[in-house]
Order: structure tokens, then sequence, then C-alpha cells
């Protein structure tokens, strides 16, 4: 499996066995029974059409209509919440969120920006940034970028830069991880009053469609979660609503009293949190006075190379048509690391096959010590360290394999 599906695998990778540092979504539990982006769910009067995707235009999967920038804008005049979804690691996707952000603003929209990769308790640093009063070091440190996030800031760059250009509020809409920990061993009940202040007054874990979905995203080769427990697995799913509630709920609640027509949350958040209604919006929708809508970027191409002509039109209310690109789009190690759980945080636990990783030569069971002399001592290290490297750049990478030190050339490289 790709990340191309993008639930918060990479977060259910840091409750169930340390810190993911690969840059992509990993799969878990059994075979997926469909294509996700090819379910009969979601919007009856959708779920059985299909939607074209087009280079560079964005469908209104509503009349399957293929439009620009502008009119895409003129259609969300009444919409409160957009929820975009993302692959974390591809560049196009964060480009497609930008021109929507872009094409509203330019609408007359007060646009917010709603984030899945902080928790509602950061706010100065984003304020900050938006203030201009940080350098981009300065908002990486006191935002704890790569503490709270896993993916290269890179990608999300020129997002922050506009927000920033432009003074448009930033909000953190995700829940502390601590949370997400809780619901998944104890469940939903064992979350604590203040907690659930950020939660909406009901989380809905009923419905069969979203099981479905959230079972189509998993795969039976992920030496993680395969032969999952049944109780591990329901774990897995409890965490995946708490994410959507709580980023449903804080996207809503990112709005202004009294009402602002002109105001608009666009959401940044994982395509699996969006597909079909039925995740974040799903749980928003009763609590919530006011049109919410979707867009959801779209390959016109698969890892194939075969074309992509369209989708379910109950995928998502819009799709942007974007080009593959490998993956990901900035560079990854690519291996997952025992993190918090274990005596050597730095351990491997899994490496992305044809990652720089598995090029070099590194194996499940090496400790990883240094990169270019910079300490290893887990996840968040390793992704500050590696966010300052390029494609092709070479490094020295010193493990420590059966209790011996050994030195690894190594050079970034995407998959072949």
């Amino acid at each position: 499996m790709t990340s191309r599906w993008c639930l918060s695998i990479a977060a259910m990778l840091v409750m169930a066995a340390g810190d993911f540092s690969g840059g992509q979504s990993a799969s878990a539990a059994e075979a997926p029974q469909a294509d996700p982006q090819h379910l009969a769910i979601g919007d009856p009067a959708r779920k059985d059409q299909i939607a074209a995707v087009r280079l560079d235009g964005i469908t209104d999967t509503a009349k399957n209509e293929v439009i620009d920038s502008a009119e895409f804008a003129r259609r969300l005049a009444d919409a409160r919440v957009l929820f975009i979804g993302e692959e974390h690691t591809n560049g196009e996707f964060h480009r497609a969120q930008l021109r929507a952000i872009e094409a509203l603003h330019a609408a007359g929209r007060k646009v917010i920006i709603g984030l899945e990769m902080f928790p509602y308790t950061v706010t100065k640093p984003l304020e900050d940034w938006t203030a201009g009063k940080l350098t981009e070091q300065q908002f990486l440190d006191q935002a704890k970028w790569y503490e709270t996030w896993s993916h290269h800031w890179g990608h999300y760059r020129e997002i922050f830069e506009y927000a920033r250009d432009h003074h448009l509020r930033m909000v953190g809409i995700n829940v502390p991880r601590d949370v997400v920990r809780t619901v998944r061993s104890k469940g939903l009940e064992a979350l604590d009053p203040e907690t659930r202040k950020h939660m909406p007054p009901s989380i809905n874990t009923t419905s069969t469609e979203h099981r479905e979905l959230v079972h189509s995203y998993f795969s039976a080769d992920d030496p993680l979660h395969s032969n999952m427990p049944p109780d591990q697995a329901e774990g897995l799913y409890l965490a995946q609503v708490t994410w959507d509630s709580a980023m449903g709920w804080n996207a809503g609640q990112a709005l202004t009293t009294p009402a602002d027509p002109k105001e608009i949350v666009v959401v940044l958040i994982g395509s699996g949190h969006v597909a079909y209604g039925l995740g974040a919006e799903r749980q928003l929708t009763p609590h919530f006075q006011g049109r919410i809508a979707s867009l959801i970027p779209v390959t016109v191409r698969d890892d194939e190379g075969e074309p992509v002509a369209g989708v379910s039109a109950s995928y998502a209310n819009y799709l942007w048509g974007v080009p593959w690109t490998a993956q990901p789009t900035l560079p990854v190690l690519g291996v997952s690391l025992m993190g918090s759980i274990g005596k050597e945080p730095g351990k491997v636990i899994q490496i992305d096959k044809g990652s720089t990783a598995d090029q070099a030569g590194l194996k499940v069971g090496d400790i990883l010590r240094t990169l270019d002399g910079v300490k290893i001592d887990g996840s968040t290290a390793l992704q500050r360290q590696v966010g300052e490297y390029r494609w092709g750049d070479p490094a020295e990478l010193v493990i420590e394999r059966d209790g011996r030190p050994m030195t690894l050339k190594i050079a970034f490289r995407r998959k072949g």
C-alpha cells in the first residue's frame, strides 16, 4: 500500500509500535476489499456514479462538470467549512490545497486554516507565525513541528508562507497524542471532561460504511499490523474515530461568534478523514449549522502508470486532478523506529522497500546512532535532520548492528 490513502496511519504506528519515520502511510490488519476511490458508499445520489478526473481541472461531482479555481470559489460562496484531503508526502496535493486557499481568498472569503498536524493546544506559535513575529526556524522550534508531525516541513512551507503574508488565521484542530492512546487502550468512555470539551457532544461509531472505508485502506503485507487481534483492530478504529471527531468539531469551533458569513475554515487533513464524507464531516454535521464541503486531489495516473479517468462521484464534492509524482516528494530515510516503548528508540523495526534505507542496506534490528554527526535518539531527531537534505544528497549514517558500530554511506534517492 502506498501513501495515497492517508488515514492517520503514521500516528497509528506511534500508538502501536513506536514512531514511523518513513514518510509514507503504513497499512494494517487485512487485505483491502476494494480500491478506496471506487467504493459504492457515501451520498446515495452519487455513490453509483463515476466522476471524471482531469489534469489541472476541478470536478464538481454532483454535476460531473470540470470547472476552474475561480468558479470553484464561487460555488463555495455559502460554505462554512471545507475539508481538503491530502497525501501528506505528496507535493502536488499541497499545491492544490494552496491554490484552493488562494482562490477563496481572492474571492473575498476570510480564510481560516485548520491544521491536522497540530493539536488544539498549540496556539501561540501559530499566532506569532501569522503575525510575522517568528523566523522559519523559530517557528519550527517553538511549534515543535517534528515532535507533533512526522512529515517534512518543506511540504507545507508555501502554505504557511501564504498564510503569514496574508495574515490568515491558522488553528490546530487535532487532539494530543496521549488522548488517542487513551481511547485506543480504554475506549472513548475513558476521555476526561476537559478533553470532551474539544470533542462533539456525541461521537458516532456505528457506520458500517465508515468501517468499510477504513478496512479498504488496510493491507496484509504490513508486519506491524497483519494478524492483529480483533480487540487491537477495534482500538485502531476507535483511534480513527477520535481523530475524525476532534478535527471535525474543532474545525467548526474555529468560526467566530456571532457568525461572519465571509469566514470559511479550510481544513488540511489526510484524505482518509475526508473521503465519502464519512470521517470528520460525518462527526461534525449533526452539531453544525452551515454548509460543509470537501475537496480531494486525485492523481490522473496510478502507481503503475495507468490513467485514472474517474473515481466514485461520492468520494468528495470536488476533485482536483493532479499529476502523478514519485513518492515521497521530499527526502525520507524510510524506516520505522522503536520509539519510546523500547530501550533503544532508534532501533529499526521496519524498512520501506526501495527506500533510501533499503538501498543503503539497513536491516531490521539495526540501531541508528548518528546521521552526519547528529545524534539520532528517536524519530524526532531523525526527521529534523532529514529535513536538511535534498534528493541526491549524500550522507554518512552510523549504526549499531549486532553490538558493533558500522558506518554506511547513503544517498537520498527516491524509489526507482
